[in-house]
């Protein structure tokens, strides 16, 4: 029988992986100052203005998040990432959910629901696998992190 209380360190380095891969997805459009992800819905010109930022930029910001996603994913299975203070980490990792969720959930929504955006029936998939992993590297850090009452 498996010890579902046992801490995995796969699921931060699975997330991680996919933090870096959205990083270079954002890079690769950074360097052509486009909006939109390789492999996703096409963006079109009227959404690519914008008043704020360039596309560019704002790709390059994006690169740079996921740059520290993916730094905080490796954080949560590391000796140097678990001197972070427990609370700390929960919180960063909860905005972080937030963060996923809100664009995974907007893949599953246009997905399997269909608002427009474009995201197809294997984006939606997706979404849900990696809202899965989330959780499940948050609840791998939460039990390796625990407190033992005596």
């Amino acid at each position: 029988m498996v010890d579902s209380d046992r801490p995995r360190r796969w699921p931060a380095y699975a997330v991680a992986v996919l933090f870096l891969g959205y990083a270079a997805g954002k890079a690769a459009f950074a360097l052509q100052a486009r909006l939109g992800f390789p492999g996703g819905p096409p963006v079109s010109a009227a959404e690519t203005g914008s008043y704020f930022m360039d596309a560019a930029t704002a790709q390059w910001f994006a690169t740079a998040s996921g740059v520290v996603g993916a730094c905080v994913a490796i954080a949560t299975v590391t000796a140097l990432g678990r001197r972070v203070p427990r609370t700390l980490m929960l919180l960063v990792l909860a905005g972080m959910l937030l963060a996923v969720g809100g664009g995974a959930g907007i893949m599953i929504l246009d997905a399997f629901v269909g608002i427009g955006v474009g995201w197809q029936w294997y984006h939606g998939v997706l979404g849900i696998l990696v809202i899965a992993l989330f959780l499940e590297m948050i609840r791998s850090y939460a039990t390796a992190t625990r407190r033992v009452a005596h």
